[in-house]
């Protein structure tokens, strides 16, 4: 046993898996660039009053979830454990939001919940993210479900089903919140889901407990208690997904578990990952920015699991990342002299845009040449004292064994050509 080991609940991406983690990240970011987002970065820790006022104090997130501590100056910073709150502070500091509308912003990038952790369930997960904040059209909010679902499709993923639905807003929400309200004053509720239902009766629609699920059966449910802003909202929502070819389910009983949402909410779930199938979602959040001092601009993002997509595609049996480690191997025979001059022109090969590797260590021909074949390498450049003394290289195509020597000027273009074959 080591001295160390990871945190619990905190996961190690180490070759080659870590391959197939980075592979799904860029998949997702390529999707997101692909429709016009922007890339922010955004601080690992913020004031703990950001989140508890943009997320929602009753979600289990801020309730419980949150690593919260005091810095060196006695101010309370909590790490980030979601990232629109994050991005709505950065867009209000910065002044984004008086500029061209919408605001469009990808991120990607750790966050924290202290969580039970299982399959799929972290206390450090990794996702990809993006918000467009400025607009309240029906295409925007296709869109961003579209661009999630591009970034799985990208990946060969097929068994994971999208799920949307509307939470309404201000002007018919409140009506529907007295119906649930009335309706959950006539249930034994705990006392702990008695406060939850007080504070925000609509995250009591989210729990997942066999009993409560039953209990909840004949609860009124917010897509039958639209106004006919919302109901032409989501209308409009649907039909651009069909037109896209995006498919969906209507779930009415959906709540994420976000105070936050409104209208436009959606989640994609994969039945592969077992308990713990959602692998992204997200919504609008239309009285956000104010909310947390900003304009009254409406907004709409997702988040996604980097951590659950990868466990997706591996539950698919999908080999993402699993691309040869480099495309050239150099392999010196001999002295210092050899080594350098491979060094030399596996720079060059490299500023040309390939991925390369050598042998170190003065390694033996055969050994250096079991390395090269264990890298996946396409070509392997050969450089011993008869080559430095004629002043060439050996190309040698690790495919079908063919080689050649070439002067080390020409060394480049002979690579050019064999992995452009």
């Amino acid at each position: 046993m080591p001295d160390f080991v990871a945190p619990k609940g905190v996961p190690d991406y180490v070759p080659a898996r870590s391959r197939g983690f980075a592979a799904v990240r860029s998949a997702l970011l390529a999707a997101a660039d692909r429709a016009g987002y922007a890339p922010i970065e955004l601080p690992v820790f913020e004031d703990t009053a950001l989140f508890a006022r943009g997320v929602g104090e009753s979600t289990d997130v801020v309730s419980k979830e949150m690593y919260t501590f005091s810095d060196r100056g006695g101010r309370s910073v909590s790490l980030r454990p979601e990232g629109t709150a994050g991005v709505m502070r950065a867009v209000i500091e910065h002044g984004l939001d008086r500029g061209p509308l919408p605001v469009k912003l990808v991120y990607a990038g750790p966050f924290f919940r202290y969580e039970r952790p299982q399959a799929g369930r972290y206390r450090q997960l990794q996702q990809v993210g993006i918000e467009a904040v400025g607009s309240d059209d029906p295409t925007l909010d296709a869109e961003v479900v579209a661009v999630a679902d591009e970034g799985f499709r990208s990946l060969g993923l097929t068994g994971y089903r999208l799920e949307i639905t509307s939470l309404g807003d201000r002007n018919c929400r409140p009506a529907y919140r007295e119906l649930l309200t009335a309706h959950l004053g006539g249930l034994d509720l705990d006392e702990a889901t008695a406060e939850r239902a007080r504070i925000n009766p609509l995250r009591v629609l989210d729990d997942k407990r066999p009993h409560m699920r039953e209990m909840l059966a004949d609860a009124p449910l917010m897509l039958d208690h639209l106004c006919d802003a919302c109901r032409e909202h989501f209308d409009r929502v649907r039909a651009v997904l069909d037109r896209l070819g995006v498919a969906y389910e209507v779930n009415p009983r959906m709540v994420r578990g976000l105070d936050y949402y409104t209208r436009t909410t959606f989640e994609f779930v994969h039945p592969g990952l077992g308990a713990q199938s959602g692998i992204g979602g997200g919504g609008r959040y239309d009285g956000l920015m104010a909310e947390l001092g900003g304009q009254s601009l409406s907004g709409i993002g997702f988040g996604i699991g980097v951590d659950r997509t990868l466990l997706a595609c591996e539950a698919e049996g999908i080999p993402v990342g699993q691309r040869a480690r480099c495309d050239v191997f150099g392999v010196p025979v001999g002295g210092t002299a050899a080594a350098d001059a491979v060094a030399v022109l596996l720079g060059q090969i490299r500023r040309a845009g390939h991925r390369a590797d050598m042998a170190y260590g003065g390694r033996a021909l055969k050994t250096a040449m079991k390395a090269a074949s264990g890298s996946g390498a396409r070509v392997a450049l050969i450089v011993g004292d008869q080559e430095l003394a004629d002043g060439t290289a050996v190309v040698r195509d690790l495919a079908s064994g063919d080689q050649r020597t070439v002067p080390l000027a020409e060394v480049s273009g002979a690579v050019e050509n064999l992995l452009g074959d």
